[in-house]
């Protein structure tokens, strides 16, 4: 019997302690915050870095570079996703994210600086298409009478002999004071700047003509045995 009464009394015992404890334990978490701070605190992320290039067109050309009411400018800024800061002595800043874009609009502006208009230079946002750069005191030296014969040479009577090897290359060519300027397809664009290479190597241009209808005539030989293999 007293063995009995003795659980009995523990049983009680536990059933009174119980309920104290469980208070403890909500009184406790009645004090703890309605929310909790992260143990770590978030770091801001970096913002993208800003490149620049810099470059200098001739002041005659800065009026083209922006155009209409800043329209080519615009252009250029809404294509390539960059900001153009041009001055009026032909001084172009080129900010931007992306340091691949960034240098083909250097291209495209250099382009419009040597003689290009706006529509032919926005053809270099194109990966086909090159842009290639004689100077042409690399011919001449220092002889202004050299160097405008070599121009003549190039440019031929009229125009001439620029047309002829524009429409052998299907290229653009633009003689703009000390240099000339080729755009078109990267295998055409290479082709034409042997020619007018020839030219101010002084070759007659008769043999330069006749190089190009040989070689225009195998690149699309080339192209079109291409073709039929993918085919």
């Amino acid at each position: 019997m007293k063995a009995k009464k003795a659980v009995k009394k523990e049983v009680k015992a536990v059933k009174v302690k119980a309920p104290a404890k469980k208070a403890a334990v909500t009184k406790k978490a009645a004090k703890a915050p309605l929310t909790s701070k992260p143990s770590k605190q978030l770091t801001a992320m970096p913002s993208p870095e800003i490149f620049r290039q810099e470059l200098k067109i001739p002041k005659d050309r800065v009026g083209v570079l922006v155009g209409t009411k800043g329209a080519v400018k615009r252009h250029i800024e809404k294509t390539a996703n960059v900001k153009l800061d041009i001055s009026h002595e032909g001084d172009v800043v080129i900010s931007g994210r992306d340091t691949v874009m960034l240098y083909d609009v250097k291209i495209v502006i250099q382009a419009i600086g040597r003689g290009f208009s706006p529509a032919i230079a926005f053809q270099l946002f194109n990966e086909s298409a090159a842009f290639e750069l004689l100077d042409i005191t690399d011919y001449a030296g220092k002889s202004k009478k050299k160097m405008d014969r070599l121009r003549g040479r190039v440019i031929g009577e009229n125009g001439r002999a620029r047309r002829s090897v524009e429409d052998l290359t299907e290229t653009a060519i633009s003689v703009y004071g000390k240099t000339v300027g080729i755009i078109g397809d990267m295998e055409m664009a290479a082709l034409a700047r042997e020619a007018v290479d020839m030219l101010l190597s002084g070759a007659p241009h008769g043999a330069v003509y006749r190089m190009l209808e040989n070689k225009r005539r195998e690149i699309h030989r080339h192209r079109l045995e291409a073709m039929g293999r993918i085919r």
